[in-house]
């Protein structure tokens, strides 16, 4: 592992640091946006042109693709890429990489789709259940909805009985929540590939 501080020229008057933490598929070393941090909030939106786009695009189908193949791709030399790719980091407009799991053929799973509706709306309320939706591990996503209900989340368990006894503990736990409607997912017909990264056509 490769840890150092290297300050970047300030940008709109903040300076920037940032540590290299982890090395790519083709050894080059890059900045992990786990151990990315500013020393001043920075206010201006990042500028992203259209190789940018595409190399968003681009990491985003494949995480592990190699700075080599990833510049040949976007018309960059490697350098210039990486370059690029360092500053999508620190920027934030890249925020970690992932691997895709199968879980399923790990072990036997349920999915659930739960709207979750609060008894009150303070404050106190909401952070009081997000900070239990943040340390489950049975909760997958969710987020804060309009409408009927309050949140939709996504919980993936080992079977119905599972999901039963956790629900339970939602509801009987001090948490303010008073109701919870429950779907489970019978096939998924899209999982997330990602998302449109510019509504411009042929980025590729």
């Amino acid at each position: 592992m490769f840890a150092h501080d290297c300050p970047r020229a300030p940008l709109d008057g903040a300076a920037v640091v940032y540590r290299l933490r982890h090395y790519r598929g083709d050894g080059i070393k890059v900045a992990s946006p786990n151990y990315l941090r500013r020393e001043f909030p920075i206010s201006a939106a990042p500028a992203v042109d259209r190789i940018d786009q595409k190399i968003l695009a681009r990491l985003q189908a494949d995480g592990r693709v190699s700075n080599k193949a990833l510049a040949e791709a976007v018309g960059l030399s490697a350098s210039a890429c990486l370059a690029r790719v360092r500053r999508l980091e620190i920027e934030g407009l890249i925020q970690g990489y992932h691997a895709d799991i199968a879980v399923d053929r790990l072990r036997p799973t349920v999915a659930i789709f739960a709207e979750v509706t609060l008894g009150q709306h303070h404050p106190g309320d909401f952070a009081r259940f997000e900070s239990f939706v943040r340390d489950s591990g049975e909760i997958v996503e969710a987020a804060q909805v309009s409408g009927a209900y309050d949140y939709l989340m996504r919980v993936v368990v080992g079977d119905m009985e599972a999901w039963r006894e956790f629900s339970d503990q939602i509801l009987n736990s001090n948490l303010g929540v008073t109701k919870i409607s429950s779907h489970v997912v019978m096939k998924t017909a899209k999982g997330f590939a990602g998302v449109q990264v510019s509504p411009s056509p042929g980025l590729d």
